[in-house]
């Protein structure tokens, strides 16, 4: 007997056949006295036909998050009610319930919100009728009721933070994909499928741009102890355990993989002061509008002058506020210009296993020289290295060094 929380996505339940085949394998999969509970994305395509309709409306439909998170929360409820009536058909009792109805409460950032806290007594209550419960991922509610969404991949999130709330002995988490590889399979051919990877790992790998799991249900992971098995909605193979710490067999190489990001622009803030208190201004005011920032790079224009320049990235999603904000704070500081450029791509190596060992850095630049790849910006952390490089060479960059660290087997 054990209670399991299982994800799936968007691609898993994109119609109503594979809905039914969803059912059919957790019903194949359960145990006797096992319970389950399932946390599901909205169907295929839906949350982007459902921004397209915002768009249609106005150009940028995010100034009014609160109706955006009113209008994307209805796609996880057509899948949980359409999964709830699948088991049902199948003679297992069920129930759906939304976010807030499982006791996922948030923060009022419309958009982009952060847990706070789970209070799932009306999952116990419907687990110990004997049902199925069917949550809408994706999805809770501030203090005051109003439906807050938690950012792409939040249903990962809500999945592992809800299996934390109720001491679940695992999360198994379905996608499209068999596990977590040494990079995306879809661009590498030779990608190699992990057994185990740490948390931390993981983390880095998934916050570089590793679409299998969202940074944050890594850390929900983490903080709950709770094993998280990446499997594939369509095989029974063994995924990969993200876990905190792994066995020897996988502990073979120094990196752990190579993540990319192509959903990221770069901001450059020419000739501003370079006098203390300028940073902070640039980043506080994007910090204000919950605006992300990463590869932070400060570079001196003239010295003479004390005149510098600002350079950084931020995700696509986020451009178009980012320019506002940042145009509002260049013309303050009397700015030479502000410059976007959006054909960039970051890519990165991860491992626990660099530490220690001198030479990586060199050994991924040498790979991007040999593929005669140019470096905009480099940013490193305690296991991981990032490069910023065109975005038209993103996936040579990615081949090139994971060629370099996993190279074919004779």
């Amino acid at each position: 007997m054990a209670l399991i929380v299982k994800k799936f996505g968007g691609s898993s339940v994109a119609t109503t056949e594979k809905i039914m085949n969803v059912a059919k394998r957790v019903l194949s999969e359960k145990q006797p006295g096992d319970q389950i509970v399932m946390v599901v994305s909205a169907m295929g395509d839906t949350t982007d036909d459902l921004i397209t309709l915002a768009n249609g409306i106005t150009k940028d439909p995010y100034q009014y998050a609160r109706e955006m998170d009113m209008l994307l929360t209805t796609g996880e409820q057509v899948s949980i009610s359409l999964l709830a009536m699948a088991f049902k058909s199948l003679g297992q009792p069920a129930i759906s319930l939304t976010g807030p109805m499982a006791g996922m409460r948030t923060d009022s950032v419309h958009t982009k919100g952060r847990i706070k806290d789970i209070q799932p007594k009306r999952v116990h209550e419907e687990l110990d009728k004997g049902n199925i419960v069917v949550v809408a991922g994706f999805q809770g509610a501030d203090e005051i009721g109003d439906l807050v969404t938690l950012g792409r991949g939040g249903s990962d999130t809500s999945a592992v933070a809800l299996a934390g709330a109720l001491k679940a002995d695992s999360c198994e988490i379905y996608t499209d994909v068999d596990g977590v590889y040494s990079a995306d399979p879809r661009i590498v051919k030779n990608a190699r499928k992990m057994k185990e990877i740490t948390y931390y790992e993981m983390l880095e790998m998934a916050r570089l741009g590793a679409g299998v799991m969202q940074p944050r249900s890594v850390e929900m992971g983490k903080y709950f102890n709770i094993p998280i098995h990446v499997r594939s909605t369509f095989t029974n193979k063994p995924g990969t355990i993200i876990r905190e710490d792994y066995t020897m067999e996988d502990k073979d190489f120094v990196i752990r993989g190579v993540a990319h990001d192509e959903k990221v622009a770069k901001i450059a803030v020419l000739g501003i002061p370079n006098t203390p208190g300028i940073a902070h201004e640039i980043f506080s005011a994007l910090a204000e509008a919950n605006i992300d920032v990463d590869m932070i790079v400060q570079s001196i224009r003239n010295i003479e002058k004390n005149v510098t320049d600002m350079v950084f990235t931020v995700a696509t999603d986020d451009l178009a506020q980012a320019k506002k904000v940042v145009d509002k704070v260049a013309d303050k500081l009397n700015a030479i210009a502000v410059l976007i450029e959006e054909d960039v791509a970051k890519v990165s190596i991860v491992g626990a296993g660099m530490l220690g060992n001198p030479g990586i850095a060199a050994r991924m630049f040498g790979a991007l020289s040999k593929a005669q790849i140019n470096i905009d910006i480099i940013s490193t952390s305690e296991i991981s290295i990032s490069c910023l490089v065109k975005g038209s060479q993103l996936k040579e960059a990615v081949n090139a060094i994971h060629d370099e660290f996993f190279p074919a087997k004779a």
